[in-house]
């Protein structure tokens, strides 16, 4: 009589990019957009690090997102549908008002422009463009609706109405207010307001351009070397301020919540017959890899030779990849050999381990051979167990999750993690 064994070991996901990245943005704003040419900013800032940016905008003064959504050149510029991304920017006043005049003033534009941004081209991603509270608050607000009479207060409202307005129209934030905040604090002596404590000076465009790079191209702005006209010291303090505040929580800023997300399940038929079911998330396309067979089937059933077996679905949509495998390790059985019993008298560890693994056994193990398989189910390490506790090293090994089988017949595996 045979048993068959299933054995989950290791599952992966990854996204991949390109070293150089080519963008192409579409800008919809007003003054705090075309201030200090902030498109032509980002491009700059982009280049120096080897990407490109080809963008077009269309900001004029005072422009709020109800004007936009009646403009002619703004509805056909974003017609074009050859955007990968599309910023939208709310006049610097309306989002940070009373809740019922941004329920009925701000939202329902913003919703209607996004809207036309994804029906046009369902891989255009929308971009909203956090602004910053002015240097003093809201002065001719103030008396009206005080939580704006200061900038704490104003620019609050403004991060929490921006990311209102991502949350609601699945788009992403470009939080330029977030990093002026924190550079307000940290290194108050960089000017980012203009004589006017509204418009951005150079350094504040800079602080945009270095967080819309690592919101668009999702890379550490620290890597620029284009600091503008600004100090050394400056520009360096900026582009850190943008690394620690974007880069390192891009999906705080829902940047990348919506690529393509691989994962699948399996069931287990017996007889070495696997059923998988594709859980995916924001995919287009899939393909299966089974153990060298392949299958286009969304939830393909398979048959697997006794061994390790790896299964790689992999996904697709708009430039976009994602990657999910595990290894199914089957292994025949005889039925005078009772796989829990073996268990029980085999302990593993340290797990997770950096340098060495403890093998503990009974004597009924001494002389059984056992082997490492790295992720690709190729053997890294093997041997004989030739003690009841035994040594093995794992220093040379790359961190990461192996799998170790036990006997000639591989009769059972245990997951050994690498640190």
């Amino acid at each position: 009589m045979k048993i068959k064994l299933t054995l989950l070991c290791l599952l992966f996901c990854s996204f991949i990019y390109g070293q150089f990245e080519n963008k192409s943005v579409l800008f919809i704003g007003n003054s705090y957009t075309y201030v200090n040419d902030l498109p032509r900013m980002i491009a700059d800032v982009a280049a120096s690090v080897g990407d490109t940016l080809r963008y077009d905008s269309n900001a004029p003064g005072g422009y709020r997102l109800l004007n936009h959504s009646t403009n002619a050149t703004t509805l056909a510029k974003i017609a074009q549908n050859n955007w990968d991304y599309v910023v939208l920017q709310e006049q610097s006043q309306f989002p940070s008002f009373p809740d019922g005049q941004v329920e009925t003033d701000v939202f329902p534009y913003a919703h209607f422009l996004d809207s036309l941004i994804t029906v046009g081209n369902e891989c255009t991603e929308t971009v909203f463009y956090m602004t910053w509270g002015r240097k003093n608050g809201d002065a001719s607000n103030c008396a009206s609706w005080p939580p704006v009479c200061t900038y704490d207060g104003m620019d609050s409202l403004l991060n929490l109405r921006y990311r209102m307005m991502a949350d609601s129209n699945q788009a992403i934030v470009s939080p330029v207010g977030a990093v002026w905040k924190h550079l307000r604090q940290n290194f108050p002596l960089i000017e980012l307001y203009q004589a006017d404590e509204s418009h951005p000076s150079v350094a504040g465009t800079y602080a945009a351009a270095c967080c819309f790079y690592a919101v668009l191209f999702r890379k550490d702005p620290t890597l620029i070397s284009f600091n503008s006209s600004l100090s050394a010291a400056d520009a360096a303090n900026i582009r850190a301020a943008a690394k620690l505040i974007v880069y390192d929580s891009l999906l705080n800023w829902q940047v990348g919540k919506y690529d393509p997300i691989a994962e699948f399940t399996y069931t287990d038929l017996g007889n070495g017959e696997i059923s998988f079911t594709n859980n995916s998330l924001n995919f287009t396309e899939f393909y299966w890899s089974l153990a060298g067979d392949t299958s286009t089937a969304m939830n393909p059933t398979h048959q697997f030779n006794p061994g390790l077996n790896k299964v790689l679905l992999t996904i697709y949509r708009c430039g976009f990849k994602a990657s999910f495998f595990q290894m199914i390790f089957i292994s025949t059985i005889d039925d005078v050999h009772n796989q829990e019993t073996d268990k029980r008298n085999f302990i593993l560890y340290p797990n997770p381990a950096s340098q060495i693994i403890n093998l503990k056994t009974d004597l009924t193990l001494l002389g059984e051979f056992y082997s490492v398989y790295d992720n690709s189910g190729k053997a890294v390490l093997s041997g004989k167990i030739n003690s009841e506790n035994m040594l093995i090293g794992i220093e040379n090994l790359t961190a990461g999750l192996y799998w170790l089988c036990v006997g000639d017949r591989k009769r059972f595996g245990f997951s050994v993690l690498k640190r």
